[in-house]
């Protein structure tokens, strides 16, 4: 089973590419950097939010865990 700290980790790492990422398209489709801004920190809350319940979930599930 992974860990709490592991999992936050993972979740912010890749939700600041996200934010990154996000940030730029939002920035191109807008013509914004405020608009793209706000749309990426939105985005990258809630995806951080779901990213997270969704490892703990996974986390827990032994179906197709290889041991030794």
């Amino acid at each position: 089973m992974e860990t709490r700290a592991r999992t936050w980790v993972k979740a912010i790492v890749w939700n600041a590419i996200g934010l990154a990422v996000m940030s730029l398209v939002g920035f191109v489709m807008t013509g914004s950097a405020a608009v793209g801004g706000t749309m990426a920190a939105i985005n990258t809350c809630v995806g951080l939010a779901c990213y997270v319940i969704y490892e703990r979930f996974w986390s827990r599930v032994q179906w197709g865990r290889s041991y030794g």
